[in-house]
């Protein structure tokens, strides 16, 4: 099992977009310099050396696949960190975070926990979650996830819930962006209880839109002095981001 001071992170990403990558985890490094995550990284043909915060897995070069390949070897209750590589991390409040993560994985009633809290889970709570809270022993407030409400942003998930979204995906998924679409079509299970704390302590930032970097993503990295292949030097022009401290 997982402890609270070594969590496997899951990331979904691909060969193509290994600069995406370096940088989500350059970002985790940053924000958080003694974070929980240990990387573990699928990869098709290009591989890398592995260490103590990244682990590289030769994967199928289909989506399902590659995360029901991450995931075969982890425990249903164990705790993971899911990270989809279209987001990366912009502000933390790593103590608080840190808290919430150590809080949740004591908590056997809770199976998810997102602490960023935006778009539908903001906007439209009473689509997005159900009515009643539940409170930890800090005084911070969780709310109900109906469905899979912001499954694609980073957050503390069982195993159990990626694998069975996961299982019950279409063999053939076109585009990571067609999983938005898909994934309305997999029932979430009652039993799989997923929460996100009513005040927000995260901000994420998109890394990409229909496969071309954001503006915010590109500046992000030109800073962070990673190397930008080709296919990623020119930015579209728009900032992305997912909530606010």
């Amino acid at each position: 099992m997982s402890s609270p001071d070594k969590i496997k992170a899951i990331v979904l990403t691909c060969d193509r977009y290994r600069a995406i990558t370096q940088h989500l985890i350059f970002q985790y490094h940053r924000l958080w310099p003694d974070h929980p995550f240990v990387f573990h990284i699928p990869y098709q043909e290009l591989g890398g050396v592995d260490s103590e915060r990244i682990r590289y897995h030769t994967c199928p070069a289909d989506i399902k696949g590659t995360v029901l390949h991450l995931l075969a070897d982890i425990d249903d209750e164990e705790w993971i960190y899911w990270c989809v590589d279209d987001k990366y991390p912009i502000q933390l409040v790593t103590n608080k975070i840190a808290s919430l993560i150590s809080h949740a994985m004591r908590s056997p009633e809770v199976d998810g926990l997102l602490f960023c809290r935006c778009r539908a889970t903001l906007t439209t709570p009473k689509a997005a979650l159900y009515p009643h809270k539940i409170k930890n022993p800090f005084g911070d407030i969780y709310l109900e996830r109906k469905a899979w409400f912001q499954i694609w942003i980073h957050q503390l998930l069982r195993a159990k819930v990626l694998r069975y979204l996961f299982t019950h995906l279409p063999d053939h998924i076109p585009s990571a962006k067609a999983m938005d679409e898909l994934k309305n079509d997999v029932p979430k299970l009652a039993e799989h209880r997923l929460f996100v704390t009513r005040e927000n302590f995260a901000v994420f930032g998109e890394s990409t839109q229909k496969g071309v970097i954001t503006q915010n993503c590109y500046e992000s990295m030109l800073a962070s002095g990673i190397k930008l292949p080709e296919w990623f030097q020119h930015p579209s022009g728009e900032y992305v981001t997912l909530g606010k401290l």
